[in-house]
């Protein structure tokens, strides 16, 4: 059993329950900064035993994460991933200790894929079917991918400066894509607008205890890597920041258990264009003044990074350590230059911590003789384009460049997403008639539709969309209205879907027998009152809607 025994802060050190999803204050002095703590005695024994039998992926370190009893669940891999000695490009530079710990190798490329894992698997052991994320790439695809497999449907907001290939491969792995013209702050504000109007449970990021703790297996894999022997320094390009934050807290435990003899020293990269924490660095400030992001490298657009930097200039002033920044020409140097000495394609995020290694070893900063460990992640390769065909993405309009938008603004675009989010599934092996229905109700909302042409087809995607109402034919080859009805009713993730169904005959009392109960509604093609059709399946889809909400 791995629950955490108790959340401690670390500003006043006042300790609490674990409550999972339960936003992380101190009762005390609201500090978000509480850490988990556990049975690390335990876990220390396990540790000089060699962990045995555990598996060669985060899941290895379970003890010191935040499940109730992980070994019970269909645990996501990610993690496990190599550590390489740099063999040219940094000795080139004249270092010949530098390892870079490879994320690459996670299931998406990326070491959001530990967050996702962890995140996702606490969602799965407490009973959460539908999720909100907001991300500037890589984490929502993690997340996406981390859903699938778990059958969670999650809402993506991402901003619309991303990368289309990481919008649409959050997209290929099921997820509902809202794609944001604002900045990513924006983005976080009407993803949680729109989690809290539709009540559902909107990661939190750096204040998610999953989601934190998750980043700490980096800091084990890496001391395990090298022997049980810490590095002298860590290297990360950051946007928010997270990933630090849960690498230190590893290396703070294995500090604190005795199995390394000291903390690296904390490297925090960002690029010119988006650099709140390196100014606020340089300044001597612990707080960091919000920006307004102007780089091409917008995985790396955070502009505000909040309390999560003055969590890192801690660690900095406790441990040592640097800021830096570099161009986006520098950046994209180091990209090939890996390429070409490594074979290692990456990202422009993660060249930015590469950039940034051969910035501070030219200045000295970084000794030849120590070890470093730089995090890479990310790959250069686009998602396949031609397979989602042209409904992947949901567009909110807040502003034309990277502005903050007028409050006016996001209330008519939260409204707006209320209604192009509203999701209508037609099952029915008439296109005819399944174009007629969508033409009725597309006439008077602008509901987001999809159709089926077979009862099997359409229980396949009621279950991996959930949309908020299914109008189906009652007779069609296969499974038929009436199977597809009870399917339905009996899967837990899709029993409170409402459905409407439309008949090209007459239903007996037997017929309407087996569907009391489980419908909202019977109507009988040919003789369909358009106007009383509409009205009511509209008013299902609201009443739904608003029961949600007030949940």
């Amino acid at each position: 059993m791995a629950k955490p025994t108790t959340l401690q802060c670390a500003v006043c050190g006042n300790q609490q329950p674990y409550i999972p999803f339960e936003a992380a204050v101190c009762q005390t002095c609201e500090s978000q900064w509480l850490e988990a703590k556990y049975d690390y005695d335990s876990f220390k024994r396990e540790i000089l035993r060699g962990i045995p039998n555990r598996p060669n992926n985060l899941w290895r370190y379970q003890d010191i994460l935040p499940l109730e009893n992980p070994s019970t669940l269909d645990l996501y891999p990610a993690g496990g991933t190599p550590l390489w000695l740099s063999h040219r490009f940094a000795t080139d530079l004249g270092h010949d200790s530098v390892y870079i710990k490879d994320e690459r190798y996670s299931p998406t490329s990326s070491f959001k894929d530990r967050q996702a894992a962890v995140a996702v698997a606490a969602m799965n052991e407490n009973g959460i079917r539908e999720a909100v994320i907001a991300s500037t790439g890589n984490a929502a695809v993690a997340y996406a991918a981390a859903c699938a497999r778990a059958g969670i449907k999650l809402w993506v907001f991402m901003t619309s400066l991303v990368p289309q290939e990481k919008l649409r491969e959050a997209a290929l792995f099921g997820a509902e894509v809202i794609r944001v013209s604002g900045n990513y702050d924006q983005t976080k504000q009407i993803a949680a607008q729109f989690a809290q109007r539709k009540n559902l449970l909107l990661d939190r990021g750096a204040t998610s205890i999953p989601a934190r703790e998750s980043m700490k297996t980096i800091a084990y894999e890496i001391v395990e890597g090298l022997g049980w022997k810490a590095p002298d320094w860590y290297i990360q390009a950051v946007s928010g920041g997270m990933g630090p934050m849960g690498v230190y807290q590893g290396f703070k435990e294995m500090y604190e258990m005795g199995l390394i003899n000291k903390i690296p020293k904390l490297a925090i990269i960002q690029a010119d264009g988006c650099a709140p924490m390196v100014n606020a660095f340089k300044a001597g400030k612990d707080v960091a003044d919000p920006i307004v992001p102007d780089t091409r490298i917008i995985i790396l657009s955070t502009g505000d990074p909040g309390k999560t930097y003055t969590y890192l200039w801690n660690l900095t002033q406790q441990y040592g350590g640097v800021m830096e920044s570099v161009s986006d020409l520098e950046a994209y140097n180091a990209m090939k230059s890996l390429a070409k000495s490594e074979g290692m394609a990456v990202e422009p995020a993660t060249a930015v911590a590469f950039g940034g290694f051969e910035k501070l070893s030219k200045q000295g900063i970084i000794s030849k003789d120590e070890l470093v460990v730089i995090n890479c992640t990310g790959h250069t390769f686009p998602v396949e384009k031609h397979v989602l065909g042209e409904q992947w993405a949901v567009d909110v309009h807040l502003s034309k460049d990277q502005s903050p938008a007028p409050r006016e603004g996001l209330q008519a675009a939260l409204e707006n997403l209320d209604e192009t989010t509203t999701t209508v599934l037609l099952v029915d092996d008439n296109e005819d008639d399944a174009l007629l229905i969508r033409r009725l109700l597309e006439g008077r909302k602008n509901y987001r539709m999809y159709h089926a042409k077979d009862g099997w087809e359409g229980l396949s995607i009621a279950r991996q969309k959930l949309p908020d109402l299914i109008v189906s034919d009652l007779t069609m080859p296969g499974i038929d209205g009436f199977g597809l009805v009870e399917e339905l009713k009996l899967d837990p993730r899709t029993k409170e879907i409402p459905v409407v169904v439309v008949s090209a005959k007459d239903i007996t009392v037997e017929e309407r027998k087996r569907l009391n109960g489980q419908i909202e509604a019977v109507y009988q093609k040919g003789s369909l009152p358009t106007r009383k059709f509409v009205d009511q399946v509209i008013n299902v889809i609201e009443d739904k809607i608003d029961d949600k909400s007030k949940a």
